[in-house]
């Protein structure tokens, strides 16, 4: 098992500490999703890998089978990766990592952190290394991106057949199967470019944005509402007044709505929209499930879009 350098040693300690002495709560909220494999079905090494966060999660078990354990860190919908703290027994994860799965973008810098402080140096899958974006100033949110989503499966498969040679053949047969359950979500994103030509929408938060470039959709969401958005400050009055008046004079055809994030404004621009009769399409940053099907959570998504958009012409 490969050892931790003596200042994350102390960083572990006062964490375990902390964890003894809390009281349920957040805490147990932040616990970190475990899928073992198995040996026995594994013709070769079986990887421990750690996922960052859910989004990644389902992905790399599906690629990785039997022949890799994962650790995912961030698992539950409840708990904000930006702000997360990793618990003693989330950086011991990172410890003994064969690979790890970051999204990268200043997304989950916690975990980019705790593998920069474990002496060995695991393989490292990150999203956004893979999208070609820069780790700030992007949109973070890339595993709605059909592209990157593949790509990263990619990237992810060779790196497990790197790592364990003799069970190459067996991740091979794993990406094949993933690419064939991915399928059903690119035809639908291939189906809603032919209905979007010429479609608009507005978003109370940028999550959906890169799947909704995907599909062709226009983005019409007030600038300035979109930079406070991104910058995680309330938006001016001016900018929330300019959203409103384009839900009511016809400019957007559907209002793109975050439903886990709960707000004084997204709930007043999601009744605005109603009452202009604009089609109101819930998405979510994170898999409501994280043990659910990552190609289910997006595919339900964009039927609803889909629908959205057949209803509005």
């Amino acid at each position: 098992m490969a050892r931790v350098v003596p200042a994350v040693l102390a960083a572990l300690a006062a964490l375990a500490l902390t964890a003894c002495s809390s009281a349920g709560g957040s805490e147990s909220g932040n616990r970190a999703a475990v899928s073992s494999g198995d040996p026995a079905a594994c013709p070769g090494d079986v990887v421990d890998v750690v996922v960052s966060v859910s989004q990644w999660g389902e992905i790399v078990r599906k690629l990785g089978g039997a022949c890799t354990t994962v650790t995912t860190i961030v698992a539950s919908s409840a708990i904000d990766p930006h702000d997360f703290e990793p618990r003693a027994a989330d950086l011991a994860a990172f410890s003994k990592a064969d690979l790890v799965v970051l999204n990268g973008a200043d997304y989950d810098h916690w975990a980019a952190d705790a593998v920069a402080g474990v002496d060995h140096t695991p393989a490292v899958v990150s999203a956004a290394d893979v999208a070609g974006v820069p780790d700030h100033g992007t949109n973070p949110h890339l595993w709605y991106d059909p592209q990157v989503v593949t790509k990263v499966a990619d990237a992810v498969s060779e790196q497990l057949s790197k790592l364990s040679p003799d069970a190459a053949p067996y991740f091979g047969g794993q990406h094949t199967a993933w690419t064939g359950e991915l399928q059903p979500l690119l035809d639908e994103v291939a189906a809603l470019k032919q209905v979007a030509v010429g479609r608009t929408y507005a978003a109370t938060e940028t999550v959906f944005d890169l799947m909704a470039t995907a599909v062709g959709l226009t983005d019409v969401t007030p600038e300035g509402y979109r930079r406070s958005t991104s910058n995680e400050s309330e938006p001016a009055p001016g900018d929330l007044s300019d959203f409103e008046a384009k839900l009511a004079d016809g400019s957007v055809d559907v209002l793109v709505y975050n439903s886990q994030t709960a707000g004084k404004v997204p709930e007043q621009l999601r009744a605005a929209a109603e009452k202009a009769r604009v089609p109101v399409v819930e998405v979510t940053e994170s898999p409501p499930d994280a043990n659910g099907s990552f190609v289910a959570w997006q595919l339900g998504q964009l039927q609803a879009l889909s629908d959205a958009l057949d209803g509005t012409r």
